[in-house]
């Protein structure tokens, strides 16, 4: 049985030497499967690029390929599990904040015949704010989109060749690839683990893409972002109707001498801002309808080293 590891690279010049030391010492010298290494350059300006040649010439079971330029982690896995050839694929992070023997207790999982194995996060040592975002962004997906999603959450899996084939079937762009996963409902299972604080390099995890990552998991698995629009509509009537009868009937009773341009004013302000909320959110789904519409590849790969 053959087993191929993706892992996406992002500025990890530095992690990627230890990366394949730590994982000949605990994985691929267990000759009981077959290894491949795929490494994807997610447009690394730094030397990512480099260690990766020098490491596939090291070893003839690494192939690489670099995109040419940042289309992010999700189009890098894709690329990577694209041209994978092993019976199941493990997506890993370059960023040794994993541990890597894990990847043994997820591959005898999948010979038990689940497709899917998730590693999820137990804990984390990490600082209070990006678990705390973390841990939000998860209650949101859990309750808005997909129940399935783990508490913890997770970044890295193992996919069946069954299912990789149909995720690149579904071909879906501005969408979160692990809500993919939980949507295609193949036989699952979970192991935990806890994530490591990262002693190499620093995170490019940015605030940006992790507002992004939010916006199209809501936009690609759920109706909450219609919801809202519906609500805020449906309760701005109720409240200007209902403000309408009130001062009619004050104005009948004469309690209304001069109309106030204050409240006018505000009550403008607030219609103004729920037009531009409504239209923001409708604009988000046209624009994701209009990407699809014009059907760009979701990577380009500029060079690769098979053997």
């Amino acid at each position: 049985m053959k087993i191929s590891v993706v892992i996406p690279v992002y500025y990890n010049q530095d992690n990627l030497r230890p990366l394949y030391a730590d994982m000949s010492a605990k994985l691929l010298n267990h000759d009981e499967y077959e290894w491949e290494i795929v490494m994807v350059n997610d447009g690394s300006k730094d030397g990512s690029y480099a260690v990766m040649k020098e490491l596939a010439e090291k070893d003839k079971r690494i192939r690489i390929y670099s995109l040419s330029r940042n289309f992010g982690s999700h189009a890098a896995i894709l690329c990577g599990l694209s041209k994978c050839t092993g019976d199941c694929a493990v997506v890993k992070a370059a960023d040794l904040q994993e541990p890597t023997e894990m990847v043994l207790e997820m591959a005898e999982s999948w010979t038990k015949g689940n497709n899917v194995v998730l590693a999820v996060r137990k804990d984390r040592q990490e600082g209070k704010g990006q678990t705390l975002f973390a841990n939000l962004y998860y209650w949101l997906v859990r309750k808005a989109a997909l129940p399935d999603m783990p508490s913890g959450g997770f970044d890295v899996y193992l996919l069946d060749r069954k299912v990789i084939h149909v995720l690149m079937q579904l071909d879906e762009k501005n969408s979160a690839l692990t809500g993919q996963i939980l949507w295609s409902g193949f036989r699952t299972e979970k192991i935990y683990y806890t994530r490591l604080q990262r002693e190499i390099g620093k995170s490019r995890w940015t605030l940006r893409k992790k507002i992004r990552l939010v916006t199209d998991t809501l936009f690609s698995f759920s109706t909450l972002p219609i919801t809202i629009v519906s609500v805020i509509g449906t309760l701005s009537c109720f409240g200007a109707v209902a403000w309408a009868v009130l001062v009619f009937i004050f104005k009948l009773l004469g309690l209304i001498d001069v109309s106030g341009w204050t409240t006018l004013f505000i009550f403008n302000l607030l219609s103004f801002g729920i037009i531009m909320l409504t239209l923001g959110i409708l604009g988000g789904y046209l624009w994701r309808a209009f990407d699809a519409s014009r059907n760009r590849p979701p990577y380009i790969i500029e060079e690769e080293n098979e053997r």
